[in-house]
């Protein structure tokens, strides 16, 4: 008989251990589990009032200077310099949303830089001043972090109350080495991701330049720019997109059922929010292959221009070329380069869109050399915007990987 006492079993938190773990420290044993009041210390915001707003002064931060994790200052709020209760921000501080009218917006965060204006953050703003912000950060990325955000919020408050915030709890390693490198590795892909978007940015501004050299300005009848063998072609063409589209209603061609499924691997089209600018000889709601479509979406522009099959799956107005002497992708970027009243629905297509006055060259061969020329560059943007989904992707999985959430045990 073994009088031994035996040892108690190791719970979730003791033996919590990455997946993926850089070589030098395979050998560091398990992670601790620590509150976020271990790790550095919450700073409050300011709360002030329409008096101490100025033109020029310290900088607010608030809740729309933080986007895709980083600061932005397009949109800036000023207080007077010798305000009461601003708490100065540092570089390396960690900014985070704690309270909106949106409860998508909780918890988001950025970190602040080290060239920003002098800055505060207003009431609705917290922030954490961590021992290693870098690290942190990449924390406050994860899925554990996500998720305490999520059950801190309930079913009806808008706010993270910062006694509670600090005692979210996470496995980090040992080692600040190990840290370190962790952070380091992550903040690479980020500072890639940044100078891909950035990019995209670059890709979308050449192609907002180009429509406006390519199309006549307002209360003009040619374009800025013209290629070398329309420059003869005299004035564009006055008419209204009722003259070159038509439409058809929708019942008798599109599936019954608006029930939103994501299991088709072609682009499915949510209810209520969804124009086509295409035709189709499929009852089913399938488009055909040979047939151009372009989706209209959320009531603002038209934001795609497809070829492939696709299965429709709400309530949609088809809208279709009236003469075969319009090329629908010509009239897709015409339709991208007009001033839309965001406030009026898009349904209205037949009392109101239809009747708007366009400009478009007489002979099809220019729309299409310049539907070609536009539509190279949607084909840049598009390859630039799955680029940046996949290292997206590529960070999400790497983090699933390199950061154990507390209930999981070390196979």
């Amino acid at each position: 008989m073994n009088n031994k006492k035996q040892k108690p079993a190791l719970s979730g938190a003791e033996r919590v251990v990455p997946k993926l773990r850089f070589p030098e420290f395979q050998n560091d044993g398990v992670w601790a589990v620590e509150k976020l009041s271990n790790l550095g210390k919450l700073v409050n915001g300011l709360t002030y009032s329409p008096k101490d707003v100025c033109k020029e002064g310290l900088l607010v931060l608030r809740s729309s200077n933080v986007q895709n994790g980083q600061i932005l200052l397009d949109d800036c709020v000023f207080v007077r310099p010798d305000v009461k209760g601003a708490n100065l921000a540092e570089p390396n501080d960690i900014l985070i949303c704690v309270r909106n009218g949106s409860k998508r917006l909780i918890g988001k965060n950025a970190i602040i830089p080290k060239n920003l204006p002098l800055a505060t953050h207003g009431a609705f703003m917290t922030i954490f001043r961590a021992n290693n912000a870098s690290f942190v950060f990449q924390l406050f990325q994860t899925e554990s972090y996500t998720s305490q955000v999520k059950a801190d919020l309930g079913a009806t408050i808008n706010s993270i109350n910062g006694k509670n915030f600090i005692k979210y709890e996470f496995a980090i390693p040992k080692n600040p080495k190990e840290q370190q490198k962790i952070a380091d590795c992550l903040s690479s892909l980020d500072t890639l991701i940044t100078a891909e978007t950035d990019k995209l940015a670059h890709l979308k501004d050449h192609k907002k330049g180009l429509l406006q050299q390519l199309f006549p300005a307002d209360g003009e009848t040619q374009p800025k720019y013209r290629f070398p063998e329309f420059k003869k072609d005299g004035d564009w063409e006055e008419t209204t997109l009722d003259k070159c589209l038509d439409y058809l209603q929708p019942t008798p061609y599109l599936v019954s059922s608006t029930a939103y499924n994501d299991k088709y691997e072609t682009p499915v089209l949510t209810a209520g929010k969804t124009f086509i600018l295409g035709y189709t000889i499929e009852k089913e709601g399938i488009f055909s292959n040979d047939l151009p479509v372009i989706i209209f979406d959320d009531f603002t522009t038209a934001t795609k221009f497809v070829n492939f099959p696709f299965k429709v799956k709400s309530s949609a107005m088809k809208i279709l070329l009236a003469k075969d002497n319009n090329n629908i992708q010509f009239l897709f970027e015409t339709i991208q380069n007009l001033n839309f009243e965001v406030s009026t629905h898009k349904r209205h297509w037949i009392s109101i869109y239809s009747k708007l006055d366009i400009l478009k060259p007489r002979d099809p061969k220019e729309q299409q050399k310049i539907a070609d020329c536009l539509s190279t560059l949607d084909e840049a943007i598009e390859a630039q915007n799955q680029k940046i989904a996949g290292l997206k992707e590529h960070k999400k999985g790497l983090m699933q990987q390199m950061f154990p959430t507390i209930n999981e045990l070390a196979v």
